[in-house]
This record gives C-alpha cells, sequence and structure tokens, in this order.
C-alpha cells in the first residue's frame, strides 16, 4: 500500500523569481506542456512563452515529471528563450525536415529504377524463355558427343566435379523468388550414370548438390514432362534451386533425402513400365510430389509436434501437420511465377494436378500407412488401370514406397541412412526428455539399436508393403524384394551378435560378483 500510494504524491521544486523563493508543486502525472504552463505563471512569464530552466550552476533541467527535485537552497531559475535560440532551432529543425524529404525523394526514385529494371529482366526472361525451349532439341543432337565425353570424365567417376556455387545452411529459410538466371553448372551424365539412375542400386552419396539437382532436371526431361506441360526450361531450373533451398540441413530429412526418394521413383517408373500403363500426367505428378514430399521439415516428427503443441499442430488441428506443411510450403513456391513449372497448364488441369500432388504427400504420413495399405491390398488381384481410384491409391502406395525405401538399397547405401536415422530420433527424444514430453523407445538412445530400429520395421512395414506391390508388378522381387529380406537377415544376425556379447558381458560382472564375496 505505502509504495503504491507514493507514486500519486505531488512532486515539490523551488524556483527563484526576481530573488524570492517560489515553491511550485504539481503531480507526477501531469504533462511537461501543463508543468511548463505552471512554471510560467509562477515565474510571471507569459504562458505559451518558449522557456528553459536552469540550475544554480547553469546547467539544464529538463521540464517534465521526472526532473530532479532541488531545495530551498538549491533554487531552479525558469528563462525564456532568446529569438536567437529560437531561430537556431527552427533552422534545426527546417535541416531535419530537409533531410527527410530528400530521403523520401531517393526512396522513390529508387523505387521507379527498381520498376524499371525489373521490366527490362521480364524482357529478357521473355528472350531466355524462347531461346530456352530449343535446349529440348538441341540435347538430342549431343548424343553422339556424349560417348567422347564420357571417356574425358570416366576418371571421376562418369561425372564433372565443380565446387559448389551455393552455401547450403539450415538457418530460416524462407520462400523467395529467384530473379536470376540460374546458373548451376550443367553435368554431362555419362552413359553408365543414366542407367544406373534408373534402379534402386544407385549410389545417393557420391554426388553434391548441384549433381543432384542436374539428375532431377534429366529426370524430367527423360520421362517427357518438360514437353508435356510445356515447361520452360530455366523456369524447371529455378523451381529445382528453391525447393533445394527449403529444405533443411537436418541428419535425415534433407535435400540429399528428397533426392533418394525422387530416384527411387524414377527407378520404379523404369522397372515397373509405367509410361506404358500411367499417364505422362500421372508421371508429374509422382515425381513431382517425390520432389516436394518433406519439405521445410523441422527434424521433430508429427507425435512431437501435437505433443509440443507447436504452431503446425495448432494450425493444422494436429492432422498430419507436417505433411500439410510440406504440401503448402510446395504450392508457395510454385505459385512465384518464375518457379511455376506448371505455368503452361490449363487452370482446369493445374487444380486436378494439385489436389492429386496433396493427396500423395498427406499419405507418406506413417500414421496412415495401414488404411493406405489395406485399401490397395483389396485392390490388387482385380487391379484395373482404367479406374481412377485404383490408380490413386496405386500411386499413393509408390510415394510411400519410395520414401521408407533405403533398405532396398545395397547394405554399404543403406546404413549409413539408420545413422542418419537415429541421430536425427536422439535428437528429437533428447528434447522430448528436457521438455518432459513421451519418448518413443524406438527413439530413445538409452533403449534402441540399429538391429533393434530395423528388424521389426523391415519384418512388419517394409517386406509386407513392397511384396503386395510384387503382386502387380513381379519384376521387382529380385531387385527390391529380395534386397529386403537380405537386409532383415543381416539386422536379424547382427541382433543374435549384440545378445552372445551381451549374454557374456553379464555372466563375466556375475563371476566377478561371486569371485568378490568368496574373498
Amino acid at each position: 500500500m505505502g509504495s503504491s500510494s507514493s507514486s500519486y504524491a505531488p512532486k515539490t521544486i523551488y524556483l527563484d523569481v526576481d530573488g524570492k523563493v517560489q515553491k511550485v508543486v504539481f503531480s507526477r502525472h501531469c504533462s511537461p506542456c501543463d508543468i511548463k504552463e505552471l512554471l510560467c505563471s509562477s515565474s510571471n512569464i507569459p504562458r505559451n512563452t518558449a522557456v528553459m530552466m536552469v540550475n544554480p550552476e547553469g546547467a539544464l533541467v529538463s521540464i517534465d515529471p521526472t526532473m530532479p527535485t532541488n531545495s530551498p537552497n538549491f533554487l531552479y531559475k525558469v528563462v525564456p528563450l532568446s529569438t536567437a535560440q529560437l531561430g537556431e532551432k527552427e533552422d534545426m529543425f527546417q535541416n531535419a525536415l530537409s533531410q527527410v524529404a530528400e530521403q523520401f525523394s531517393r526512396a522513390f526514385r529508387i523505387n521507379e529504377l527498381k520498376t524499371e529494371v525489373t521490366n527490362r529482366i521480364a524482357m529478357l526472361e521473355k528472350r531466355v524463355e524462347l531461346e530456352g525451349l530449343k535446349v529440348v532439341e538441341i540435347e538430342k543432337c549431343k548424343n553422339e558427343l556424349k560417348k567422347l565425353r564420357d571417356e574425358m570424365t570416366s576418371r571421376g567417376g562418369g561425372r564433372v566435379n565443380c565446387p559448389c556455387k551455393y552455401n547450403f545452411s539450415d538457418d530460416g529459410k524462407k520462400v523467395t523468388p529467384r530473379r536470376d538466371v540460374p546458373s548451376y553448372p550443367k553435368y554431362t551424365l555419362s552413359q553408365e550414370t543414366i542407367e544406373a539412375l534408373k534402379k534402386p542400386t544407385f549410389d545417393v552419396w557420391h554426388w553434391e548438390h548441384n549433381e543432384m539437382l542436374s539428375c532431377l532436371e534429366y529426370m524430367y526431361h527423360d520421362l517427357g514432362l518438360v514437353k508435356e506441360f510445356n515447361m520452360n526450361p530455366i523456369t524447371l531450373k529455378r523451381w529445382l534451386l528453391a525447393v533445394q533451398e527449403n529444405y533443411r540441413n537436418n541428419p535425415f530429412h534433407n535435400f540429399r533425402h528428397c533426392f533418394c526418394v525422387s530416384q527411387m521413383m524414377y527407378g520404379m517408373i523404369h522397372l515397373c513400365n509405367l509410361q506404358e500403363k500411367l499417364t505422362l500426367t500421372d508421371m508429374g505428378i509422382l515425381m513431382t510430389a517425390a520432389v516436394c514430399h518433406d519439405l521445410d521439415h523441422p527434424g521433430y516428427n508429427n507425435t512431437y509436434q501435437i505433443n509440443a503443441r507447436t504452431e503446425l499442430a495448432v494450425r493444422y488441428n494436429d492432422i498430419s501437420p507436417l505433411e500439410n506443411h510440406h504440401c503448402a510450403v510446395a504450392f508457395q513456391i510454385l505459385s512465384l511465377p518464375e518457379c511455376n513449372i506448371f505455368a503452361n497448364v490449363d487452370p482446369e488441369a493445374f487444380k486436378q494436378i494439385r489436389k492429386a500432388i496433396i493427396a500423395l504427400i498427406l499419405a507418406t504420413d506413417m500414421a496412415r500407412h495401414g488404411e493406405i495399405l489395406e485399401s490397395f491390398k483389396q485392390k490388387v488381384d482385380n487391379f484395373d488401370f482404367t479406374n481412377e481410384e485404383h490408380v490413386t491409391c496405386l500411386k499413393m502406395v509408390l510415394i510411400k514406397c519410395c520414401d521408407i525405401s533405403n533398405e532396398v538399397r545395397p547394405t554399404e547405401v543403406a546404413e549409413p541412412w539408420v545413422d542418419c536415422l537415429l541421430e536425427e530420433y536422439f535428437m528429437q527424444s533428447d528434447r522430448e526428455k528436457s521438455e518432459g514430453l513421451p519418448v518413443a523407445p524406438f527413439m530413445d538412445r538409452d533403449k534402441v539399436t540399429k538391429p533393434t530400429a530395423q528388424i521389426g520395421f523391415i519384418k512388419f512395414v517394409l517386406i509386407p508393403m513392397f511384396e503386395t506391390v510384387m503382386k502387380l508388378f513381379p519384376q521387382i522381387e529380385e531387385l527390391m524384394v529380395q534386397p529386403l529380406r537380405d537386409s532383415r537377415d543381416h539386422y536379424e544376425e547382427l541382433k543374435q551378435i549384440d545378445d552372445a556379447m551381451t549374454e557374456a558381458q553379464k555372466k563375466k560382472t556375475e563371476n566377478m560378483s561371486l569371485g568378490g564375496r568368496k574373498k
């Protein structure tokens, strides 16, 4: 109560008015203008006169409620400002106004310049677009030259090694337009590399970001998607760069994972002869959904988002928050005219493409795994490629297969991905522990091992799904299903070794304990 009432106590100062002491009392809540008027009237100075207040030492005292109090022995004096002083202040004010006006003038000139530059760039891009459309035809003429180039680059594993032009960082990335013409190096892919790209055995670890961008660009040209959707090749480059820039530098869910999933989709399209069974629009939907399926993944899964009540979980009402976010970022990028690879598609057709891409990305939420696989099982024995519902279900299963297909690859390619995934899991579980949230046992560094993490996932998720797809496409057994069975056996052997070592260590500890008691 005491401290509260003291804030309302009036403030007292003492003035020297013509050699006499004048006491002035005012509320601490008075405005500076009110105090100024009070001081003028107390000092016999007309109201609205410009004044200043000085102490006995000649120092200026601010005229406001926070001014320091004084005593009858240390009097303040209110002094009217001279015309010269007022003129000086007015000059300063005019100078300040002139500077502000000049800054505004510059700003408007900059905007005019920006408009002019933007218009010029638009004209240049139009020319580049016309020239760029010739690229597809020119590429066909280069096939004979590729053999010679292959020999020159064979020592480098069939590709040219160039330093990366772009800096790949994980700080807060925003979807921003790129007005410049992309200039990441154009890699000449050898025939050996082109063939390897079509197979699940492709080693994704040997490639730099720019090389992966070039491989993705090649896939779109090779599948006929550039021609089918009348894509500007420059726009395709820009779109791929924007996509790459909006993948974060997570241990697992990063741009290399995006490339991995997209390459597996490209491989399955060739392995399953999907070009003979599905439309080119379906091919474009499959590839684009694969490229965009984990855009801006934060490195913490849906369970964490929901339990921690993050902004994404609140925004999407706990319903596949990450997958919804990936879709949103994907179409934010496509909404930029310079990144819209579907710019020349009919609006109604684009609406259907958008709907299909969203459906595929949402299907990658593992919470829906059982529901989607069961739906496909009911259709696979009497599958009809002319039935839209059947084809949609197949596309959902295909992107699911590609998303979790690492164990299909050779062990030396697949195993590093397990380490990356566990690192991301452990980061999440450590955070969950520190925030007092539930921790899944398969993500807890104190409970999980590489074999235990993989055996159940391969046996009960991967093999059943790929064996169901094998009913429709028997040709995947040798290159995709058998490697999964081999991987399961590999991790079961590792688990047996781990169990034997644990048991031996346990017996050794017991023997040491018994020996200690005998002594």
